[in-house]
Order: structure tokens, then C-alpha cells, then sequence
């Protein structure tokens, strides 16, 4: 219809249309809906429609999410990781509320102290002062950006005790590799095909992998007592005074003498660098959802495995940051 006043084609405005005036937005919210948990491909071939137009009606979607759910974010206590977004060290950053579980801001052009400047100057000074707690790897630029001046000096750094046990199982795994390269011909066999459960906890083992790990204990000490050190060290998760959790540390580190176990020294002195990490975890007495950060990452990788790699970055974003919302 012509506007009286300008004497243009305007086009009226109907709420229930998507964006995509040849589809309802209810259709449209469907479509999103059915993307949360299948591939575009597949919700193309079911609705009988080209992927782009399934593709265009999630974005939609998703937008919607965000503007009901993700409105101004004030966070007490956040996650940092990074993802790879492509093969050659390509990284985004991700930082995520972890009480109310969900990813608040997605970003940054690689893993650098710049690019986690990016998040707190999207945030603001003063909410960036309502930060108590900041759960991370040991990854220093992020530290680094965290503690200046104007982003969240005031907040408790906490590391990610999933990337601390991570850190440990690869010096468990570094021993197991050194000793199958010492030994020749059946001196191997009872290390081969060990891996897992060398690294999986003894109490989580069934029966098959315990007796698998008694022959393999007898026949080498060294793994033994690798694998001994790995299941005392969970202990230091347990303490809730920081000194006694220090003392245990220092004994567990003192056990290690005369063991030739050069993985895991290099770990102790990783552990005790970054020791007031260790510290606030056992200081915390909010019940903080640790595991979230790294079931999250986990979330992610299904999502870009799922579509095969996502090419579209701004369509990646909108999927992090809706998938723990709910659905509309």
C-alpha cells in the first residue's frame, strides 16, 4: 500500500510472520526447535525445504532466545575456555554464568590477554565488580586480563580442577609410554593396551580392568607407583583448610623423590606456580558447579561434529550462546 504522507510502497507489519514472509514465525520456532537437536541437513530433508531457508528461520530463532533469556548479564561467578573454531590453533573465547548455567558472551580473535580484554570492556566496570569468584585453566593471559585494574582484581581465582586432573592423567600416560619404550619383546605385554585404565579412577574400574592392572603392578613398579601417586593426589580435593591441603601437597610432592617420575615432578612444580589456585578451591564454601565449564566445551565440540565444522562464526555464536537456554 502507498503511504499518504511520502507517497512510497510500504509494506504493513503482521506479528505472526517470521522474517521470511513466506513462513510464520510459529513455523519458524519450530524449525529452531527441531535444529536444537538435529543437523540443518537433516531438518531440511524432513520439512522438505533448502537448507538455507532452514538455516535463515533458526537464526531467527536463536535471536529470539537471546532476546527473551540473555538480557542484561550480571554475573557473580563466571567460566573462561577457549574453543578451536578451526584446525591451526584458531580460538574463540567462551565465559559462561555458572549459576545460572549458561554462556554469556562468545569472542575475542585467538586465546591472547587481548582478546579476554574484549569480555570485561563488553561487561562494563561496574559489573565487572560484582565478580567473585573466576573459574579458569592455568592459562596466564587470562589471568593476567582478569586481574587489571578496571576489569576483576577483587575476584577469587579458581582453577578448573578437570584441567588439573587432565595435567596429571598426561603424566600418567608420559610414564606408561617411557616404560613401554624400555622394555622389549614380553616384558611389554602386560603394559600394552593399558591406557584407560591406567587412567581412570580404581574405584570407576570393573573387574576385567582391576585384574588387567594387578598382573601389569606386579610385573612394574614404576607404573605402580605412578599409578599410586595419581589416586592419592584426588585426596587434596577434599580439605577445606587451605594448610593441611598444603601439607599434604608438600608430602605428596616429597614422595616423589628417588622415584624418577620426571612427568609428574614437572606437574608438582606446575602445582605449586600456580598454588593460590588450588588454595581458593578449598577456601570455597559456595557450592560452585566446577564440571560445568568442561560438560559445556563438551556441548560444544557435539554441535560443530554435528554440522561438520561451522564455517558461518556468527552462526556458531548464536549456537553457544543458546544452547543451555530454553526452548521457545
Amino acid at each position: 500500500m502507498k503511504c499518504p504522507e511520502t507517497g512510497k510502497v510500504r509494506r504493513e507489519a503482521v506479528g505472526w510472520l517470521a522474517n521470511n514472509p513466506l513462513y510464520t514465525q510459529r513455523f519458524a520456532f519450530h524449525v529452531g526447535r527441531r535444529c536444537r537437536k538435529s543437523s540443518i541437513k537433516d531438518v531440511a530433508k524432513e520439512l522438505h525445504l533448502h537448507w538455507t531457508t532452514v538455516k535463515e528461520l533458526e537464526i531467527e530463532y536463536m535471536k529470539e532466545q537471546l532476546r527473551r533469556f540473555s538480557r542484561d548479564p550480571r554475573p557473580r561467578i563466571i567460566g573462561i575456555n577457549e574453543i578451536s573454531v578451526k584446525k591451526g590453533h584458531h580460538y574463540r573465547i567462551v565465559v559462561s554464568d555458572l549459576e545460572r548455567r549458561r554462556a554469556i558472551w562468545f569472542g575475542g580473535k585467538d586465546r591472547k590477554e587481548k582478546s579476554m580484554d574484549e569480555f570485561f570492556k563488553w561487561l562494563g566496570p561496574n559489573k565487572c565488580k560484582r565478580i567473585e569468584y573466576i573459574v579458569m585453566d592455568m592459562w596466564d593471559p587470562f589471568r593476567t586480563s582478569a586481574e587489571k585494574e578496571n576489569h576483576a582484581p577483587q575476584a577469587k581465582i579458581l582453577y578448573d580442577k578437570f584441567h588439573v586432573v587432565k595435567h596429571l592423567g598426561e603424566a600418567m600416560d608420559e610414564v606408561r609410554i617411557s616404560e613401554y619404550k624400555r622394555l622389549t619383546g614380553q616384558n611389554r605385554q602386560f603394559i600394552k593396551g593399558q591406557k584407560y585404565a591406567l587412567l581412570t579412577r580404581r574405584k570407576n574400574l570393573k573387574c576385567k580392568g582391576r585384574r588387567s592392572l594387578k598382573l601389569l603392578f606386579k610385573a612394574n613398579r614404576r607404573i605402580y607407583v605412578a599409578y599410586l601417586l595419581k589416586e592419592q593426589f584426588d585426596q587434596i580435593w577434599g580439605y577445606k583448610m587451605p594448610a593441611w591441603a598444603r601439607r599434604f601437597f608438600k608430602n605428596w610432592r616429597d614422595a616423589l623423590k628417588w622415584q624418577r617420575l620426571k612427568p609428574y615432578e614437572k606437574f608438582a612444580r606446575m602445582i605449586d606456580t600456580h598454588w593460590d589456585g588450588i588454595e581458593a578451591y578449598c577456601e570455597l564454601k559456595d557450592k560452585i558447579p566446577m564440571g560445568f565449564v568442561e560438560g559445556f566445551n563438551n556441548k560444544i565440540r557435539v554441535i560443530q561434529r554435528r554440522a561438520y565444522g561451522l564455517r558461518d562464526e556468527e552462526y556458531l555464536r548464536l549456537k553457544v550462546l543458546t544452547c543451555m537456554l530454553p526452548e521457545i
